[in-house]
């Protein structure tokens, strides 16, 4: 069996931090690496200055705005920018980049994705019109292969109940069958998601949970999620990547749950971080720096 990558992607403001457990039979292990491609400087001043307007990652915004973010989930497109209504927002997002929350004015826009570097010049590879409402999220995800390039627009909701945490899983990669996901010889949490869908929200006790993703309807797992620890007044998204099941990933995204309607989460790059660690983060912002953990996961039954 090849190996697959799991991907916990924590967030602190404008710094992303992706920790990514790497599992064997003995220890777990993590290798350290620098990442500054993503968030350079001068794409941390784009994104300041971009279209979104606002201050990036902000921690509240008007009820005219809505908080917008970008996740790359298409396994065989280029590294892409994102331009809104002709203006440049998002530079060199990879495969399973997820962007900063970027405010946008409540209504419609044009949202074109073209070859990264190419400076928006030609045809774009998917345009789309994106509408939001004023002081809503969204998770704007491009997905399938290149060749069906789909911009598919999900609702966030990070509210949920104090001291509880919740959970909501996407299936988006294209080629892997319908999915449950459950606990490792146990119940089901989420049932017969296939290509494209993404579930309501599932509210549980923080612990950590034995998880599996298993083909629907059946006790075949095809991917490994045990020792996934869900942290109390956060919210996660799990979003299964990768071109059908032997090159499946998993990008655990984790936001900071707020509960009072006129708060809007503190996020950024598809998390939040408490509010000791604002200053870091500004510091990092400004080297662009993005400190970044890989890891990987065999499949629990390899030899």
């Amino acid at each position: 069996m090849q190996p697959l990558n799991i991907y916990f992607a924590t967030i602190t403001h404008q710094t992303c931090l992706l920790i990514m457990p790497v599992f064997s039979k003995k220890k777990w292990e993590m290798i350290i690496l620098k990442k500054t491609k993503w968030l350079s400087s001068g794409l941390a001043a784009a994104l300041v200055l971009s279209l979104f307007g606002g201050s990036v990652g902000a921690d509240s915004h008007g009820d005219d705005d809505a908080m917008v973010r970008v996740f790359h989930g298409s396994p065989d497109a280029p590294e892409v920018d994102v331009y809104v209504n002709g203006d440049a927002a998002v530079e060199g997002a990879g495969f399973e980049d997820i962007t900063d929350y970027l405010e946008l004015p409540a209504g419609d826009h044009e949202v074109a994705i073209f070859p990264a570097g190419e400076g928006g010049e030609g045809d774009p590879v998917v345009e789309e019109t994106l509408t939001v409402e004023g002081g809503q999220s969204y998770t704007v995800a491009a997905t399938d292969l290149l060749d069906n390039l789909t911009l598919q627009v999900v609702e966030d909701d990070n509210t949920v109940e104090e001291g509880m945490t919740k959970i909501r899983v996407g299936h988006l990669s294209p080629g892997a069958p319908g999915v449950d996901v459950g606990l490792i010889g146990g119940d089901s949490l989420f049932e017969g998601a296939e290509f494209f869908a993404v579930t309501d929200y599932l509210e549980l006790d923080p612990d950590t949970y034995d998880l599996e993703i298993r083909a629907a309807g059946t006790e075949d797992q095809v991917f490994d999620l045990s020792g996934t620890t869900l942290e109390a007044d956060t919210v996660y998204s799990a979003f299964a990547v990768g071109e059908g099941v032997d090159d499946l990933n998993v990008v655990l995204i984790a936001d900071a749950a707020y509960t009072t309607p006129d708060e809007m989460p503190a996020t950024g790059m598809g998390g939040a971080s408490e509010s000791s660690v604002w200053p870091l983060a500004l510091t990092m912002l400004a080297g662009g720096a993005v400190v970044i953990i890989y890891a990987r996961k065999r499949y629990a039954h390899e030899a």
